[in-house]
């Protein structure tokens, strides 16, 4: 048995080599289109022609693409992260594609850059660097951050990893969740509403999953909600953010600044707002980005694939309803 496998997955180029060799050690047939993901839907539909399989970016995976006769061979898009909201995974679920992810295996990376994006904004780090570069000796009055108060909306994994950092610093720690977590609670965070936390931190990042009900949960009212003097972090999903609104919120001072590291579309337009916004730091999305995180996640990707093959469940599935389900399209051994 042979499985033919797409990779879309941008971070595959440099840290994917142990996982190539899991995947062809077992059989299947890697195959790296001319571009890394994500790809544009008519791009994508191309290239997924005849695949059992892909190892995927943030692509587009609709209805209309997964029950579309090039799609017809696939059996599992395996993520390379923890966000699928580019799939469509009830239409995965009806289509018999089985979808994987890998949760838990980014977390302290992703947590390490949420707090080196918030000390960069309040100590101006990057821009004294770019002073320095350029021969100016000028030093950059920020902002402390020991005993300051920290705001994390969505406490989940990266965002209690978040808060143990912050524990260290001897922070204050408010969470907004729609759940309580147990674990949050023993750091010493405090649960209170939205509004209550974008009032009363001084600094404010997002670690919540992209759904419909928080899809551009930071728009005008909620930076206005916020001190003047607060910064704001996103390392999470660009689609939580309205990103006019804190490019104006920005320019106008309705916040202190910001560091940002996910965005709506990406690559980032080159005539995108951000660009010319005062006080905010930007980033490739790339908080997940170390070798050995990425190395770890290709594997973990990789080795959904290999199972699924084998006619074993992938340890990691979103829908695993799909194995119940009489259109399910790889065959499971008893």
């Amino acid at each position: 048995m042979s499985w033919k496998v797409l990779v879309t997955a941008r971070a595959f180029d440099v840290v994917g080599k142990p996982a190539c060799e899991l995947l062809k050690a077992n059989g299947c047939d890697p195959i790296v289109p001319q571009q890394f993901g994500p790809l544009a839907p008519d791009v994508l539909r191309c290239e997924i022609k005849g695949m059992d399989a892909v190892l995927c970016s943030p692509d587009p995976y609709t209805e209309a693409l997964m029950q579309s006769s090039e799609a017809a061979d696939l059996k599992i898009i395996s993520r390379w992260g923890v966000g699928y909201d580019s799939i469509d995974i009830p239409a995965a679920t009806r289509s018999g594609i089985v979808v994987g992810f890998t949760p838990g295996l980014l977390d302290e990376a992703v947590a390490d850059y949420a707090f080196a994006l918030l000390l960069t904004a309040a100590r101006h780090t990057a821009d004294v660097h770019s002073d320095m570069k350029a021969g100016i000796w000028k030093v950059a009055w920020g902002c402390d951050v020991s005993g300051k108060t920290l705001g994390i909306v969505g406490c989940g994994r990266i965002g209690q990893a978040v808060a143990r950092r912050a524990v260290g610093f001897g922070m204050r720690i408010l969470c907004y969740d729609v759940f309580q977590n147990p674990a949050a609670k023993a750091l010493g965070v405090e649960y209170v509403s939205f509004d209550e936390l974008l009032a009363n931190s001084d600094f404010v990042t997002l670690h919540a999953a992209l759904t419909p009900e928080n899809h551009g949960m930071m728009g005008e009212n909620e930076f206005r909600q916020m001190k003047p003097d607060s910064l704001f972090i996103n390392t999470a999903r660009g689609a939580h953010v309205d990103e006019p609104a804190l490019a104006r919120a920005l320019n106008e001072g309705w916040i202190g600044g910001a560091a940002v590291d996910a965005y709506v579309d990406e690559p980032l337009p080159s005539d995108h707002p951000f660009r010319s916004a005062k006080n905010l730091v930007m980033s490739p999305h790339q908080a997940s980005s170390t070798r050995e995180t990425g190395e770890r996640i290709s594997s973990k990707a990789a080795q959904a694939i290999v199972d699924l093959m084998h006619g074993k469940a992938p340890e990691l599935v979103v829908n695993r309803e799909v194995f119940d389900s009489p259109s399910l399209r790889a065959t499971l051994k008893d």
